[in-house]
This record gives C-alpha cells, structure tokens and sequence, in this order.
C-alpha cells in the first residue's frame, strides 16, 4: 500500500511539474539577400515603437504547455533592413523622436496587431507554424495618416532534423521573411506611397488657401489639379485578433485584395 501511494503522489507531482513546465524561445536579429529591385526615389523615416522593438508573446498550449516567445530585435532589426533595401533614403528614428525636423516625404511606423502558432501537440502533425499579422501606417510629410496597411505572414518548419525551440525559431524566421517579400511585392501597390514624392504640391494649395500673397490664382488652381490627382487616403478595419474566414492581407483598394494563409483553427488563441 506505502509503495503504491508513493508510486500514486510520485506520478501526481510528476504531472504537476510537466503542467508547469514551459518554453522559452528568443529570437535573434533576422536578416534577408538584397533584393533584386530599384529603390524607391523616396526619403523616408522608420519610428520604431518600443512594443514592437520588444515583442513578446505569451501563451498556454491546450492548458498544459506554456510557451513565452521572445522576438526580441528580431522585427526592428528586419524592417530596418527591409526599408533600407526599398527606399533612396532611410532615417531609423526611435518613438519618443520628433521626425517634424526632418526633410523626408513619408514617415512608416510598423506595429503587431497578432501572433499565433502550433506546435505538434495541436496539429498532430511534426510542423511548427507561426502567424504574424502586421500593421503600416505611413504620414505623409505634413504628419497626416496617409495609408494603414495590415498584411499577414506565415511561416512553416518541420521537427525533421531539429532540436528543442528550433523547429519554432524557424517558423517565426520564415514568417517573418514572408512579411517581408510581401512588403517588397505589394507595398506600392497597397499603399501608393510613391506618389508622396509629389507632397510638396499640398503645401503650396495650403499657403495659398492661408493667404499668402505671391501665390497667384493660376497657380493656386495647378497645385489644386495636383492634388486632385493625389490618391486618396486610404483605412481598413482588421477582422479583431484570431482565426478568420477571409484573406489575410488586404489591399487598399477592395478590388485588389490579394489571398494568403488564414489564421487557422487550433491555433495558440484557441
């Protein structure tokens, strides 16, 4: 009886230890092969804010694992990178930075809205999967929100070969370049932020709306056909955080919506 109540509190503090035993998994610095394509002629500035400079994501898996996913640099370190490689001229400015005293044409500030994994005790499978929903908004150089673009990444790696946190680490990687190749692709096209080269013209209509007495009515009417021609700024609402039904990425033009993974069911916000 001693022996098989010993065996019964051993195997009770066992599964106890187990429930509270838990992954910790940091990222390092992500980086990507130049891309083969002609930057922009735009000066931009980056604000990296500090949640997105030091995101961590925590999570219990089914109740039993716990999972505390650090990425640490990882994101500033690769849109830092990434816009470096997509713009003439890149100014990295930290979130308590006044960017109003810079000569740029755009100022892009990056953030998470989401992010989401499995791991092969939901899956049922050997994969690691993770899901990172970003958000870009971009001002125009008079501080104006001018586009608000949310895209989705996916990243997939198999246990095959791997140890402990790795397979996750490369999962997390593969999301994170896939973010990237869909800024390389899609940025202009979603966002039309290489028309800001164009902003200038806005500030001559605004003097001349204020007043000002060497702007001319001819030229107040060029400026205003300038503007004209100037997209329009451009919101989208997000589905809120966790599996949805639709794509993924969205495009700012309804007609335009471009199709990726969808956040699946039995993901970590299940």
């Amino acid at each position: 009886m001693r022996a098989n109540s010993r065996s019964l509190i051993g195997g009770a503090l066992l599964a106890v230890f187990m429930a509270g035993c838990g992954s910790n998994v940091t990222l390092d610095p992500v980086t990507i092969p130049a891309p083969l394509i002609n930057p922009m002629p735009l000066s931009v500035a980056v604000r990296i804010p500090a949640e997105f400079e030091h995101y961590v994501h925590e999570d219990e898996v089914l109740g039993r694992e716990k999972w505390r996913i650090d990425l640490g640099r990882s994101n500033a370190a690769l849109f830092s990178q990434l816009f470096e490689f997509m713009f003439d001229d890149v100014t990295i400015i930290g979130p308590d930075d006044d960017p109003s005293a810079l000569s740029i044409d755009a100022l892009i500030e990056p953030s998470i809205d989401a992010f989401e994994f499995s791991v092969p005790s939901q899956s049922r499978t050997e994969s690691y999967a993770v899901w990172i929903r970003y958000r870009l908004k971009i001002y125009d150089n008079a501080g104006d929100m001018y586009a608000n673009w949310p895209l989705s990444a996916y990243g997939k790696s198999e246990e095959f070969g791997l140890t402990g946190d790795e397979p996750l680490k490369r999962a997390a990687i593969l999301a994170m370049r896939d973010a990237a190749a869909l800024m390389i692709m899609n940025l202009d096209k979603s966002t039309a932020i290489s028309t800001l080269k164009d902003r200038p013209a806005a500030t001559l209509a605004s003097g001349a709306k204020a007043g000002v007495a060497s702007a001319t009515a001819q030229e107040d009417e060029v400026a205003q056909e300038k503007i004209a021609r100037l997209p329009k700024r451009r919101q989208v609402t997000l589905p809120p955080p966790g599996p949805v039904a639709g794509p993924a990425v969205l495009s700012m033009d309804p007609d335009e919506d471009a199709s990726r993974e969808n956040f699946p069911e039995g993901s970590s916000n299940d």
